[in-house]
């Protein structure tokens, strides 16, 4: 049994460890040698070994990982980790610049520049001063449960000093990568045995994070800096972005000391040329800038548009380049029937990344940019997934290059193709054409659209393919036996399938006219035509005019939409969803939270039979609930499939309703 003196020497040495942890890791000032700290440490694990009952999750000896995960868990991010609208020169800053003050009526505002890193950003919960959640950012909505392993990151503070001041529960975001240092060092230890070595450190540190194995994480030099505060309750925040990063750190968060307020764009330039110059001397990749509003309230007042914030902005740095030969120009056929060019390439290492194809965009693009086959072409990055061709080298041309020819027939289909006047784009005229089919059913059953679950790319072209699904309507005719005529389909799969495009059904009318890939018609655009019309019958018959007539839809949306619902062959598409069905209206603003979960905060812990958790987790969401990543006195029940673990016994112990998978279907159900 542990001592008195013995308890309060663990405690002693956690509070020294802790002290020296954040002066070498956050701080980059130790005040003490590796020697005298290895002493520390080791007496720590001794007592802790000794004393088995005293060890805690927040202990400094609790950051070495532990044994592998079958799978990640999700997290439900309570406030969406948006993307950045991206500004490439001082030109398009300023623009981002007056565009916002002229949705403030004109009003001007204080500047935060941050360094825009190249790492992974990730969300940490903090509840009474304890680390309880760590997440990715995955869609924005959800991410993976990388709780265990972001432990392991020295520079992330467990547990905050009972002396700060901070919120009851609150999240910080930040950005977790390896240095350029901590990269090299990582790949000569991996040459050293024989491993493949990572392409980059964005890579290395990325996939670092999601290692299943929490023990190869805390192998890593990972380090990471906070950039700001997701959501607070139960306490006093600032009320700018720059009070906010003072706070941050004097709670013993790890930011970057290469951040500056500023009023004007022509402050913004200056700190964007001293780091666009001096990116060199980093000790991490950095890939822009990142320009927040100051003011928190005006962040509020600004929103966002298209899933990105109003009040940021990611001023980049010139794109990471390399020279290459285009061996060829290859088409895809899109979904709307546009022939879509893309550049087969001599593969070649660009930031780290080996490409071995590029976009070309369109075919006006590659006349005007004089591209030709067998050239010597520039290709950039820019940190984006997909490279994109700049231009030839016009100096190196031998003369066997060639031009490229657009087709004249679809490969897909055979049928001559069409450019229609005023596009750039030539396409296949033909709607029954299998390459169009077949990608309109892959986006139909994809995220943001009618997000069908288990229904992917591979399942999409083998219903295609045996004749099962010619259109999206067909989805919602599908038997338990069509699904068993497929290979490796098994009858508990084949009911997961089918529950998942039963639940489809209810999506609102935004999801359902983006997820029908109406030409010029994406996710912003749907949610503007679905508010304004409420539902599926006074937007089919609403003609050009009045389509125009609505902010933010111009003659070209406006056409496209109208001769979307002028084709006979939609209509009846439309009219087979309808009675296989799927809803048609779209809620009205509040009526979630008048008539669905309002109110209740559930946590979903375990296997679910009927339904993933990510969906589970979007329908509570849909239906006004809130989702919770951990069991606290707010939350008011806590859905339990197989397999639950501790959160259970969490609920019991706060008194907190438990309840089953076919209950948690009935509260839904009920909701409606």
């Amino acid at each position: 049994m542990a001592t008195d003196q013995d308890q309060a020497r663990i405690a002693e040495l956690r509070r020294l460890i802790n002290h020296h942890n954040h002066r070498y890791y956050v701080l980059d000032s130790p005040e003490i040698s590796d020697t005298r700290y290895d002493a520390l440490f080791r007496e720590l694990q001794d007592l802790e070994s000794a004393h088995p009952g005293l060890v805690i999750p927040d202990s400094p000896t609790q950051r070495v990982g532990a044994p592998p995960l079958d799978e990640f868990g999700t997290v439900a991010h309570r406030e969406p980790l948006l993307s950045l609208a991206k500004a490439f020169s001082l030109t398009e800053f300023v623009a981002w610049q007056k565009r916002a003050e002229r949705l403030l009526n004109g009003q001007t505002f204080d500047m935060v520049c941050e360094l825009k890193m190249d790492g992974l950003a990730v969300a940490l919960t903090y509840e009474d001063g304890r680390l309880v959640t760590g997440a990715t950012r995955g869609d924005g909505y959800q991410g993976e449960d990388v709780t265990l392993n972001l432990r392991t990151v020295r520079s992330i503070p467990l547990a905050l000093p009972p002396e700060g001041r901070f919120p009851h529960r609150f999240e910080v975001r930040g950005e977790v990568f390896l240095t350029k240092a901590g990269f090299k060092r990582l790949n000569e230890e991996r040459a050293a045995q024989g491993l493949p070595l990572f392409a980059n450190p964005r890579n290395a540190g990325a996939g670092s994070v999601r290692q299943l194995d929490s023990r190869i994480t805390a192998s890593r030099p990972l380090d990471i800096h906070i950039y700001g505060l997701g959501w607070a309750e139960g306490g006093d925040i600032p009320s700018t972005h720059w009070e906010t990063l003072y706070m941050l750190r004097s709670l013993g968060f790890k930011l970057s000391y290469h951040s500056a307020r500023v009023e004007t764009a022509e402050d913004v330039e200056v700190f964007y040329r001293r780091w666009l110059e001096g990116r060199d001397e980093l000790p991490y990749e950095a890939d822009g800038v990142v320009v927040k509003v100051d003011s928190l309230a005006l962040q509020v007042e600004l929103g966002t548009v298209a899933r990105e914030p109003r009040w940021a902005v990611a001023y980049k740095f010139p794109a990471v380049q390399a020279t290459t030969q285009l061996l060829d120009i290859g088409i895809n056929v899109g979904r709307t029937g546009s022939l879509n060019p893309y550049a087969i390439l001599e593969p070649v290492s660009v930031g780290g990344v080996t490409i071995r194809q590029a976009a070309l965009h369109n075919e006006e693009d590659i006349r005007r940019k004089d591209i030709r086959i067998g050239d010597t072409v520039i290709v950039q990055r820019a940190g984006e997934v997909i490279p994109e061709v700049v231009g030839p080298v016009v100096s190196l041309r031998t003369g066997r290059e060639r031009e490229f020819l657009v087709p004249s027939r679809c490969s897909a289909c055979g049928t001559p193709v069409v450019r229609p006047e005023g596009e750039v784009m030539s396409r296949c005229p033909n709607a029954a054409c299998p390459a169009q089919a077949l990608e309109r059913l892959r986006h139909f059953v994809g995220r943001g659209a009618m997000d069908i679950d288990r229904v992917g790319t591979k399942l999409c072209q083998a219903l295609f393919e045996a004749g099962l699904v010619k259109d999206v309507a067909h989805f919602y005719l599908l038997t338990k036996e069509n699904f068993l005529t497929l290979e490796r389909m098994a009858d508990k799969s084949a009911e997961k399938v089918l529950t998942s495009i039963r639940r489809s059904k209810g999506r609102p009318l935004s999801r359902l006219l983006f997820a029908l890939g109406i030409l010029h018609v994406g996710e912003e655009v749907a949610d503007v035509l679905a508010a304004h019309f409420g539902n599926m019958d006074g937007l089919m018959w609403a003609s050009q005019e009045e389509l125009s007539a609505i902010p933010s839809i111009g003659p070209k949306i406006a056409g496209s939409v109208a001769a979307f619902f002028r084709e006979v062959g939609n209509r009846s598409i439309i009219d087979k969803l309808r009675l296989a069905g799927v809803s048609m209206e779209q809620p009205k603003a509040g009526t979630a939270a008048k008539l669905q979960l309002s109110g209740l905060e559930i946590v979903i812990t375990g296997q679910l039979e009927s339904m993933t958790r990510v969906q589970a987790e979007v329908r509570v969401r849909e239906l006004g609930g809130a989702v919770g990543s951990g069991v606290t006195r707010r939350t008011t029940h806590v859905v339990a499939g197989a397999n639950p673990g501790s959160k259970v016994e969490r609920a019991r112990t706060l008194g907190t309703t438990v309840i089953g998978e076919e209950e948690f279907i009935r509260l839904m159900e009920e909701s409606r």
